[in-house]
């Protein structure tokens, strides 16, 4: 998507630096470079660029390097996390904070590998209160490589 296009007030692409300002993570945790899709309240289409300059490669395998799937799981309920942070209006100045509370229905299909750009799609299948329940999945070319529900929970005051 070379020109972009605004989604209920949302300017595409979401770039990193939106991104930072969104969610608490950093390198080399953060595992969202952009968000292409957005549907307000409903879904959120975002890229991780996975390259072999990534920390766990090193130890995940030497010579045969594949993404951990707990980290595609990551950045699945980061993308949901964005998803939320772009739907729910809050202050400037307040970004909300959700923690993964549970995964259900964790699939893993085929290896992630260098070079490879996963597209992280997420559905928002219910919101109650502070808690929101999402259907997830991760794809490279095309295919599902992973897949999984999740719920996460905003933290309670502090």
């Amino acid at each position: 998507m070379t020109e972009q296009a605004t989604t209920d007030a949302v300017q595409l692409p979401v770039d990193i630096k939106r991104i930072c300002e969104m969610l608490p993570h950093r390198y080399p945790f953060l595992m969202i470079d952009r968000v292409i899709e957005f549907e307000h309240g409903k879904r959120l289409v975002a890229i991780k660029n996975v390259s072999i300059n990534e920390p766990f490669f090193q130890g995940h395998f030497p010579g045969e390097p594949v993404m951990p799937g707990v980290l595609i799981l990551e950045a699945l309920a980061q993308a949901s996390g964005v998803l939320v942070q772009l739907s729910t209006p809050h202050a400037k100045d307040v970004n909300p904070l959700y923690y993964l509370v549970k995964i259900d229905k964790a699939r893993f299909t085929q290896v992630v590998k260098p070079g490879d750009q996963l597209i992280l799609e997420v559905v928002q299948k219910r919101m109650l209160r502070r808690m929101g329940q999402f259907v997830c999945q991760a794809k490279v070319d095309g295919k599902v490589v992973a897949s999984a529900e999740v719920l996460c929970a905003e933290r309670g005051p502090q």
